[in-house]
């Protein structure tokens, strides 16, 4: 079973509640210590073992740090598209024949990183070993890339 802990800071305690058992109340100092406090008065109003539920602690946020988690996740979800779109351009300058250094240029990035970004011009390499006999040599390109 889950039970909630919803909790509410109250002058330098957090006032906690859970409104699946009617009459569970609570108080912590800090957030950190909510859940125990909660998983100990709900296992003391059923009587079963502390360990025997989970307690999944739901803060009342200040608009302050909504707006932070907001900010922050939405500068992940830009980071991710930013690096997609460095991908798929590093990718296309060195299917046009731009060098790693000069790719490398245009985007702001060492050329190490576009070779890390675009490791298919390496694999294009390892396709001419393979076909003078260098298996070999193929899978340690393939370990170095996966490295």
């Amino acid at each position: 079973m889950k039970y909630t802990a919803r909790c509410v800071r109250s002058g330098a305690w957090w006032a906690i509640s859970v409104p699946e058992i009617k009459g569970v109340f609570s108080q912590a100092r800090r957030l950190d210590q909510v859940e125990g406090m909660a998983r100990e008065a709900i296992a003391l109003m059923l009587d079963v073992d502390p360990h025997s539920f989970d307690v999944d602690v739901q803060p009342d946020l200040p608009q302050e740090v909504t707006r932070a988690r907001k900010a922050r996740s939405a500068l992940r979800k830009a980071e991710e598209s930013a690096e997609e779109a460095t991908v798929t351009a590093a990718r296309a300058l060195l299917a046009k024949g731009y060098t790693v250094r000069d790719a490398g240029a245009l985007l702001g990035l060492s050329p190490q990183r576009v070779s890390q970004l675009a490791p298919k011009k390496a694999a294009a390499g390892s396709a001419d070993k393979i076909s003078k006999g260098g298996k070999a040599a193929l899978k340690q390109d393939h370990e170095i890339a996966a490295a």
